[in-house]
């Protein structure tokens, strides 16, 4: 029997069977599994059994669904391969499915989508999804600088003077050179009157 397993920090070894045609994951009551995290949207994905192959369709969700780092909308998902949803992952594990397969003639027909949020009952607040800022991806760091990137060589970046500190600096050896020269005259005198 093929199940998800959550590997994410806090939930660590809990997983659901993939035991019906259709799972739905999100962060609210209503989906077959819920993962009740806030970078996790209210209903963000569905997983559908079609024969031996697990298909994994994004409800579009706020933060996306990516299968070992690629961002998919509808794909395979394979024993072994990681599912992120947010900032959750899970791992594909088990063997043969146990659904019954999809009819080869036909496409799978669109599931209806769940709302996107149920309303709340008296005294709770609705629920939201948090946004998750997505870093830089390989290809990007490879293409190079970005376009319209930090220009380093602009005044805005080059080195600044400050008046008032080279000001303090000469009065401050202004200073000590009057105070040298007192304590010469004063140890003059000294020596004089010896």
């Amino acid at each position: 029997m093929a199940k998800l397993v959550l590997l994410s920090v806090g939930l660590t070894g809990r997983s659901h069977e993939l035991n019906v045609d259709k799972t739905t994951i999100g962060r609210v009551e209503d989906n077959t599994f819920q993962i009740a995290e806030a970078s996790v949207s209210s209903h963000h994905c569905e997983i559908l059994l079609r024969g031996s192959d697990v298909m994994v369709k994004d409800l579009n969700s706020t933060n996306g669904t990516f299968i070992n780092g690629e961002k998919v909308g509808e794909s395979v998902l394979k024993p072994g391969q990681v599912l992120r949803l947010g900032q959750i992952e899970m791992r594909l594990e088990g063997g043969a499915m146990s659904a019954a397969p999809a009819p080869a003639h036909a496409p799978a027909p669109a599931a209806p989508r769940a709302p996107s949020a149920p309303s709340p009952g008296p005294g709770k607040k609705p629920e939201s999804t948090m946004i998750v800022q997505r870093g830089v991806s390989l290809n990007e760091l490879e293409q190079g600088p970005r376009a319209g990137g930090f220009d380093t060589a602009s005044k805005a970046f080059s080195k600044k003077t400050n008046k008032v500190n080279k000001w303090f600096l000469i009065g401050g050896i202004v200073v000590f050179a009057l105070i040298l020269l007192v304590l010469l005259y004063a140890f003059s005198q000294v020596k004089r009157a010896l």
